[in-house]
């Protein structure tokens, strides 16, 4: 996604899936794939950086607590850097 895109800045929040798992994946699974909370942080981050407008973070399948403190914590950085 271009952030030069002008429909792009109309996007305010996302909710990520933790688990690199495809839908089909997570619905034949018999546990919750947690996925990698530093991986999941540097993509919010990244994507903060270029679509400043961006204010609500969050998680769907698979997040916990640790994903939301990874992001917290890469996020805040991104802010703060510019």
């Amino acid at each position: 996604m271009s952030a030069d895109e002008e429909w792009t800045r109309r996007i305010r929040g996302l909710r990520a899936n933790a688990s690199r798992r495809s839908h089909q994946e997570l619905n034949d699974a018999p546990d919750l794939d947690a996925g990698d909370p530093i991986e999941l942080a540097n993509q919010y981050r990244d994507l903060l950086r270029r679509h400043p407008q961006i204010t609500v973070l969050g998680g769907c399948c698979g997040t916990d607590h640790r994903h939301i403190q990874s992001i917290s914590k890469a996020c805040r950085r991104a802010s703060m850097s510019g």
